[in-house]
């Protein structure tokens, strides 16, 4: 079975990622696989353009865990959306030294949920599980995915609601 794990930058995909890898799961970085697929540069949003459709159809699936950003797109068989709080989620970039206008998007994006939409849009509900790291640890973010992977830990999402940031009052 395929197990995704996707979210915002910054909410701690790759973390988790290596995390899992440590613990002996089998987890392939989409960040790693997507370098054929580069078609471009944008410079105003500091990001690569990727043709992420022809890249999500000739991407041969896993007995394991994909983390990236895009891993939503992927046909899984569950999919975890991890989840921070914007503030948080904007020092994490800031740490990383993200741009301002690149933080403020990404805040904004998960004030939205986009990353969850997307993941609602794509998947029956019983296969989807919103994962809040604002004020977990990364290990016991890491054992609440494997519990949901091996069915430990039911599925469930829509509890979260981080619009007020979008009006800078929390």
């Amino acid at each position: 079975m395929m197990y995704g794990i996707t979210g915002t930058p910054g909410t701690g995909k790759s973390v988790l990622g290596n995390i899992l890898a440590k613990r002996g799961q089998v987890v392939v970085h989409l960040t790693d696989t997507v370098g054929p697929y580069v078609t471009g540069e944008d410079e105003r949003r500091d990001a690569r353009i990727i043709d992420v459709g022809r890249w999500a159809a000739e991407f041969v699936p896993v007995n394991g865990f994909v983390e990236g950003h895009f891993a939503h797109l992927l046909p899984c068989d569950r999919i975890v959306v991890l989840r921070c709080r914007p503030d948080v989620l904007s020092d994490r970039l800031a740490m990383r030294k993200y741009r301002e206008e690149k933080i403020r998007e990404n805040a904004e994006a998960e004030a939205l949920d986009v990353c969850l939409v997307e993941t609602v849009e794509a998947f029956e509900p019983d296969r989807i599980f919103e994962l809040d790291t604002t004020e977990k640890s990364p290990g016991e973010c890491a054992g609440l995915i494997e519990g949901f992977a091996a069915g430990r830990i039911p599925a469930g999402f829509g509890r979260l609601d981080f619009s007020a940031y979008l009006e800078g009052t929390p």
